[in-house]
C-alpha cells in the first residue's frame, strides 16, 4: 500500500468536519478545542495512549475471526451491503450500467501502450491495484529508446505535476489487476503492470541482437522463462505470455473506483490505522451515512486525515452515455481482503452465463480447477456443473454445441515435473485432469453418465511457439576476442537502463546476484555499496570490451539473419526455410527453441453476445470469494453485428464478437506480426480515442461464424499438425504418449540436450526448416492422457490437507 498523497491538505477538511460535529454534539466542544490548543502535549499523549490501547486490542482479534462483523454498527453495515447485492444481478455489489465505451486489448504490447497514454494524461488521481507491480517495467519497447516510459518514471512525472497516486499490491490485495484514472477512465483484466507480461501477438522468444544490445526487448528480470525457473538464471529465451484486458469510459468506472476505495480503507483500518502516511478516502456518492459501505471509519483520534474523491465533482467527469456496452462489475471478495461478508459474484456470473449458453462457450484461463458437485473435495466452485448442464442439454436436443477451453500446457512455475520442486505444479495438473476427464465426477464423467458423448462438445487446447536464437558466427567471434559473454553484455545493458531498481531486488539476474541493501550499520552498508558499485563498473567495462570487438568480428560478406523468426508462424511472415543464417547451416540447429505460450488471460465468451474479463482464474482461489480477491467486468453490446451462427443468420454483440475473432485470428496465425511501435495502431490507444480495429476483410469473415465447419476443420487440423511437429522436433511436453513416469524419462531429451531445444541433433537442418514451415499460429491439443496411469499429486510436505487450498 503506497500513496503520493501523504499529509496532503485533505486531512484538514476531515478535522474541520469532525470539529464541527463535536461542537454540535457536545455543548462543551468549544472548551475542548481551547484545551487542545493550549495544552497540545496533554492532548497528544492522550491520543497516543488511546491508539496504543487499540493496537494492543488487535491481538484479541486473532481468537475472534468474526471481529469485523460482531458489533451492532458492523452488523448494520453488513445488512446494508446485503440489501444492495440482493437487488443486483449475480448478487454483485455493483449494478448493471448502460452506455459504456469498452475497448479490448489482446497481449501486453497493446495494453501497456494504451495505459502509458492514459497515465500521461492524468490530472488528479491514479489508482493501481495489482498482484505484482514492477516499477522498472517499460510500457513501451525497445526499452533503451523509451526510457521515459518506464512505469516508475511515468508515475514520478505525474506525482511531480500534483497528481495523487494510490497503489495497492500483492501484500495488501491478492490478485486484482485494474487502474482508475481521474474517475474518467479505467482498465481491468488479466494483465499486471509487472515483469513477464509484455508481449506481442507473434510471441517472439528470442532476444539476442548482433546489431547491438540496445535493441533488446526484455531487459533484466523482465526476461522470463517460468518453465525453467521463474525469473531466475534465464540465459536462453523468453517464455511468451498471452493476456487480455479491457479499457473503459462510462458509469462502470465509478464501480471500479468504489471497490478500490473500499480496499484502500480496509487496509488502512487493518494495517495502517495509526500511520499518518496513509489517509482515509471518502467517496462522493458514499458520504455519511453511507460512508461505511466503502470502509470509512471515524476513530476518536484519527491518524492520517481524510481525503475526498474524486477531487473534482463526478458531474465534471466522463459519465452517462459514452458507448453501447451494457456492463456490470463483479468481484470475489471477503472478510480477509475487504472486510466484507463473502461475495462471489464472479462465480455466480460464470455459472449462470455458461449454463444459459446456446451455441458455444469459449474460455481462456491460467487454470481450470472446478467441481461438478460435492464429491470432489477439496474443490468446491460450481462452474464445472454449469458446463455439464449446458453440454447435456445441447446433447439431448441434438444441437451443435462446443465448449472450447485454452489453458497453459503446464500451469505452474519451476521446471522439471519429476523434481520435488514441481510437486505443487503436479498437484495443480492433477486437480485439473480430475476436473476435466479423470473419474466419474469429472466433467466428462458426468456428461457421459447422462448419455451424452463429451467428445462431441468438450475440447481443450494449449498454445505453443517456436523461435531461433540469433547467435551469429560474428557474435561468437566477438565473445572470443573480447573474453566477454553476450549474457554479461545483457546484464550491463539492464544495469544501464534499470539502474537502482535492478540492484535492490536481491534476486539473481542472468546468474548475477546483487544484494538488496539491509538495515545494517552504516559501515557495513557503505562497504556493501562500494562492492556493488565496483561490480557494476566491472559489468559496464565488460560491455565496452565486447562492443569494441564488433567491427573486427564481422566477415567480409556478412549474412543478415533476423533476430527473431516468430513472425514466420503468422500471416505474411515468410518461411523458416527461406530465412538467412549467419554461420554453418548445421550449427543453426542448436539455436531453434520452443516453449509453451503461457496463457494468463481470464476470459469467458459465450454465443458472441456476452463476455467476462478480469483477474479471476478458474479455480477455487479466485471463485469462492474468501481466498484471492478478484475483479471482473461483464459485457454485452447493444450494437449488433449481423453475421451467422452455424450457417444461420445471427445477430452478435459487436464488442464481444470482435474480441473473440481477434483471439481466434491470433491463435490461428491469420494476423500479421506486430511492430514494437504501436503509435499508429488503433488497438493500442485508450478507450475513447478510437474504436477497436477487428481487421475487417476476408480474415475476419473466415472466423465470423464460430460454429462453421470450415473454421473448425482448420482449427483442429492446425492443432493436429502443430502438435505433431513440436513432438517430433522438440519432444515438447506434456504429451499424450507419456502415461507413466517411465514414459516420461524415455520421452524427454537426454541430459546432453537442453530443454526446449531440438531433440535429435542429427536431423538435417533442411528437414527442421521444412517442418517449421508448416507450423501456423500457436494452437496445439491439450494432452488428456498425460501421466494418466500414475498418481501425479503425492501427499507430502508440499501437498497435504493443510496446503491443498494453495493449489485449488
Amino acid at each position: 500500500m503506497a500513496s503520493s498523497d501523504q499529509k496532503d491538505d485533505g486531512g484538514g477538511l476531515g478535522d474541520t468536519v469532525k470539529s464541527m460535529a463535536s461542537k454540535l454534539v457536545h455543548p462543551s466542544g468549544e472548551w475542548r478545542e481551547k484545551f487542545r490548543h493550549h495544552h497540545p502535549t496533554l492532548h497528544d499523549v492522550k491520543a497516543q495512549l488511546t491508539n496504543k490501547k487499540h493496537a494492543i486490542g488487535k491481538f484479541t482479534n486473532i481468537i475472534n475471526p468474526n471481529h469485523r462483523h460482531d458489533e451492532e454498527h458492523e452488523r448494520i453495515t453488513d445488512e446494508k451491503r446485503a440489501r444492495i447485492s440482493e437487488s443486483h444481478r449475480f448478487e454483485s455489489y455493483a449494478p448493471e450500467r448502460e452506455g459504456n465505451n469498452v475497448k479490448w486489448y489482446v497481449d501486453g504490447r497493446d495494453y501497456c501502450w494504451a495505459v502509458s497514454i492514459a497515465l500521461e494524461r492524468a490530472q488528479e488521481t491514479i489508482y493501481i491495484a495489482d498482484w505484482w507491480l514492477s516499477p522498472e517495467l517499460f510500457l513501451r519497447r525497445m526499452p533503451y529508446y523509451n526510457q521515459q516510459w518506464r512505469l516508475d518514471r511515468v508515475l514520478k512525472r505525474k506525482a511531480e505535476a500534483g497528481v495523487k497516486i494510490y497503489v495497492i499490491v500483492y501484500k495488501e490485495a491478492h490478485h486484482e489487476k485494474f487502474i482508475v484514472i481521474d474517475y474518467s477512465v479505467a482498465f481491468i483484466g488479466g494483465i499486471d503492470l509487472c515483469f513477464g507480461r509484455w508481449d506481442s501477438r507473434q510471441h517472439a522468444m528470442a532476444d539476442i541482437h548482433p546489431a547491438g544490445v540496445v535493441n533488446e526487448v526484455w531487459p533484466g528480470q523482465d526476461y522470463n522463462n517460468n518453465r525453467i525457473m521463474d525469473f531466475q538464471n534465464v540465459n536462453d529465451w523468453q517464455v511468451v505470455t498471452l493476456g487480455a484486458a479491457m479499457g473503459l469510459i462510462g458509469n462502470c468506472v465509478y464501480d471500479i473506483a468504489e471497490h478500490f476505495v473500499l480496499r484502500w480503507n480496509f487496509v488502512k483500518r487493518d494495517k495502517y490505522k495509526r500511520d499518518e502516511r496513509f489517509p482515509w478516502i471518502t467517496l462522493e456518492g458514499r458520504e455519511h451515512p453511507d460512508e461505511d459501505l466503502v470502509g470509512v471509519q471515524r476513530p476518536k483520534h484519527p491518524v492520517g486525515g481524510y481525503v475526498h474523491h474524486p477531487i473534482s465533482p463526478l458531474s465534471s467527469k466522463v459519465v452517462g452515455q459514452q458507448g453501447s456496452v451494457h456492463a456490470q462489475i463483479v468481484r470475489s471478495s471477503g472478510d480477509w481482503s475487504s472486510g466484507i461478508l463473502v461475495e462471489h459474484s464472479i462465480q455466480n456470473a460464470y455459472s449462470e452465463i455458461i449454463r444459459s449458453a446456446k451455441h458455444y462457450v469459449y474460455i481462456e484461463n491460467q487454470f481450470f480447477i472446478t467441481a461438478t458437485g460435492e464429491e470432489q473435495s477439496p474443490v468446491h466452485n460450481t462452474i464445472g456443473k454449469a458446463i455439464v448442464d449446458a453440454c447435456v442439454r445441447a446433447g439431448k436436443a441434438g444441437r451443435k454445441f462446443r465448449v472450447i477451453v485454452i489453458i497453459p500446457a503446464i500451469p505452474g512455475f519451476a521446471g522439471d515435473l519429476r523434481s520435488d520442486a514441481a510437486a505443487g505444479t503436479r498437484a495443480i495438473m492433477d486437480y485439473q485432469y480430475k476436473s476435466i476427464c479423470r473419474g466419474e465426477h469429472s466433467i466428462c464423467g458426468q456428461i457421459s453418465a447422462q448419455g451424452v458423448d463429451p467428445r462431441n462438445h468438450l475440447f481443450f487446447f494449449n498454445l505453443r511457439a517456436f523461435d531461433r536464437l540469433n547467435m551469429t558466427s560474428a557474435m561468437i567471434k566477438q565473445e572470443e576476442k573480447s573474453g566477454v559473454k553476450y549474457q554479461d553484455v545483457q546484464r550491463a545493458h539492464a544495469q544501464e537502463i534499470m539502474g537502482e531498481g535492478l540492484r535492490t531486488q536481491g534476486e539473481k539476474r542472468h546468474g548475477l546476484h546483487l544484494h538488496a541493501r539491509s538495515g545494517s550499520s552504516s559501515s557495513s552498508s557503505s562497504s556493501s555499496d562500494g562492492e556493488d558499485e565496483a561490480e557494476i563498473q566491472r559489468i559496464i567495462d565488460q560491455r565496452r570490451r565486447f562492443e569494441a570487438m564488433k567491427d573486427q568480428s564481422i566477415g567480409e560478406d556478412p549474412v543478415e539473419s533476423t533476430d527473431s523468426i516468430a513472425e514466420d508462424a503468422m500471416q505474411g511472415g515468410g518461411k523458416v526455410s527461406e530465412e538467412p543464417w549467419d554461420g554453418d547451416p548445421e550449427d543453426e540447429k542448436q539455436h531453434f527453441v520452443q516453449e509453451e505460450l503461457y496463457i494468463h488471460s481470464k476470459v469467458l465468451i459465450v454465443d458472441d453476445r456476452i463476455a467476462v474479463c478480469g483477474s479471476s482464474n478458474l479455480n477455487d482461489r479466485s471463485q469462492l470469494g474468501f481466498h484471492d480477491s478478484e475483479l471482473a467486468i461483464i459485457m454485452e453490446d447493444s450494437r449488433l453485428l449481423r453475421t451467422t451462427m452455424d450457417g444461420e443468420p445471427y445477430e452478435a454483440g459487436h464488442h464481444v464478437a470482435t474480441l473473440r475473432r481477434q483471439l481466434w485470428l491470433e491463435h490461428l496465425g491469420i494476423l500479421p506480426a506486430q511492430p514494437l511501435d504501436a503509435s499508429e495502431d488503433g488497438n493500442a490507444q485508450p478507450p475513447g480515442d478510437c474504436p477497436n480495429d477487428f481487421h475487417q476483410g476476408p480474415e475476419s469473415e473466415f472466423v465470423a461464424d464460430p460454429l462453421s465447419d470450415q473454421v473448425w476443420d482448420r482449427w483442429t487440423a492446425q492443432a493436429n499438425r502443430n502438435t505433431e511437429i513440436f513432438r517430433r522436433l522438440f519432444r515438447a511436453d506434456p504429451d499424450d504418449h507419456v502415461k507413466t513416469w517411465e514414459d516420461y524419462d524415455n520421452f524427454l531429451p537426454k541430459t546432453n540436450v537442453k530443454q526446449g531445444h531440438l531433440y535429435d541433433r542429427f536431423t538435417p537442418v533442411k528437414d527442421v526448416r521444412a517442418a517449421l514451415d508448416e507450423v501456423r499460429g500457436h494452437l496445439v491439443w491439450m494432452p488428456m492422457d498425460f501421466l494418466r496411469d500414475v498418481e501425479m499429486a503425492e501427499t507430502g510436505l508440499q501437498v497435504n490437507s493443510w496446503t491443498q487450498s494453495i493449489y485449488t
